[in-house]
């Protein structure tokens, strides 16, 4: 095996189990959540500052990361991120009042952040091949320890060591005791992009004022509002509406991130092929209109809750697919602008989704089914439309770009 070929493949595996353990640590905190209530006996609103200041940390990482990477490089950045999220998990452990919990979990999403930016960095570089295709791949990885988080997680926590059984603390410190296997791969690996002289890069000023730039965001901002709503709104929606028991309604949010896993896993050479503008309308015009006729055909068309997932999936990965082709001696600093303001934009856009609901129960009497099947149909409905939103945005940079002969 030559040098190449087996730095390609340290590489890889960076990616691959650096996207897996992020998948892990961000959706493990589901069955640990009631447990830490329970334990430090806290009420749903200091949940919701634990969780709140959660994605803050993910943010505050988020506009720092592109400076971290030109400072002190890719590699020491990526593994910082690796080591912040391993000293969380002991610090986890250690946790032992809500004071130290915030601080604890407040690191792990710095650790996140980073790690999200990092990757995302480091798959323009590396992926200069078949881009699109390699990088729904890596998606896919994370998609998977998604699905599987939540499973490692009630079941560690349901298994005893010496008569004691696993609290939420140490499923934490073993789960993010996991860091240290990416970090093998990463300090083997040598990494290109640290070595692009500054003179070779357009200044932040040049970066801001490209129409496209704030096109992709828009496009980005609005397909992954119409992503991640689904977890937060689905089963709520399906138990509401329709009645549907807990399990039946988990089981549609199940099938939803099987066809978004599939999706990442299928669609890369078709993306690869048609290009990526034409992709992103391809898909999210999908999304939203499966969504629309789950929505507003009825209960006998909910499978089609599950068929949005396959739309909404290829559309993150895509547009970092183009970044890296675009930008490619600056993703690292439109990766974090990108990612920063889609962040705020989705934690917005769940507040927006969460006022249409009430706002539709008030239009239709307030607590009767009626109204609140009502509410639920018009918050969901949002989640199409920022779908469909988010192709109509790219039509747009279609158009602007192939004006300009410059169509990725």
């Amino acid at each position: 095996m030559t040098t190449t070929k087996r730095n390609y493949i340290w590489q890889l595996l960076t990616v691959y189990l650096g996207f897996i353990l992020f998948g892990l640590s961000e959706n493990i905190k589901g069955p640990a959540i009631p447990r830490m209530q329970l334990s430090f006996n806290l009420d749903e609103a200091q949940i919701g500052t634990l969780l709140s200041l959660n994605s803050l940390g993910y943010l505050i990482a988020c506009t720092f990361t592109a400076v971290l990477v030109r400072k002190i490089g890719i590699k020491m950045t990526t593994n910082i991120a690796f080591g912040s999220m391993l000293i969380s998990g002991v610090l986890i452990w250690l946790s032992y009042n809500y004071g130290l919990l915030i601080g604890s979990t407040f690191i792990l999403y710095i650790g996140n952040g980073i790690l999200e930016i990092g990757l995302a960095i480091l798959a323009a570089r590396i992926f200069t091949r078949n881009t699109g295709t390699m990088m729904n791949l890596a998606h896919f990885f994370y998609g998977l320890s998604s699905i599987g988080a939540p499973l490692l997680a009630t079941g560690l926590m349901s298994l005893s060591i010496g008569g004691t059984t696993i609290d939420w603390r140490v499923m934490y410190m073993l789960v993010l005791a996991l860091s240290l296997i990416p970090m093998i791969p990463t300090f083997l690996a040598k990494f290109p992009g640290d070595e692009i002289k500054q003179e070779d890069r357009k200044s932040f000023l040049a970066l801001l004022s490209d129409t496209s730039l704030w096109l992709l965001i828009a496009i980005l901002t609005f397909g992954v509002i119409s992503e991640l709503s689904v977890g937060g709104w689905l089963v709520n929606y399906l138990e509401k509406t329709y009645q549907w028991s807990t399990v039946s309604a988990s089981s549609m949010l199940s099938s939803f991130f099987i066809g978004f896993s599939l999706a990442r896993l299928l669609l890369g050479p078709i993306i690869d092929r048609i290009g990526y503008t034409l992709s992103i309308i391809i898909v999210s015009l999908f999304a939203g209109v499966c969504t629309f006729i789950a929505v507003l055909a009825g209960e006998n068309y909910a499978i089609f809750f599950a068929l949005a997932g396959a739309g909404v999936a290829p559309i993150y990965p895509t547009v970092m697919a183009f970044i890296s082709k675009r930008y490619p001696n600056d993703s690292d600093v439109v990766i974090s602008v990108v990612v920063t303001i889609m962040g705020i934009g989705t934690v917005i856009g769940n507040y927006v989704i969460g006022v249409i609901v009430k706002l539709g129960k008030g239009l239709y009497g307030g607590e009767t089914q009626l109204a609140i099947m009502r509410g639920y149909q018009a918050g969901y409905l949002f989640i199409g439309l920022c779908a469909v939103i988010c192709a109509l945005l790219a039509i747009v940079l279609y158009r602007y770009l192939k004006k300009r002969k410059q169509l990725i």
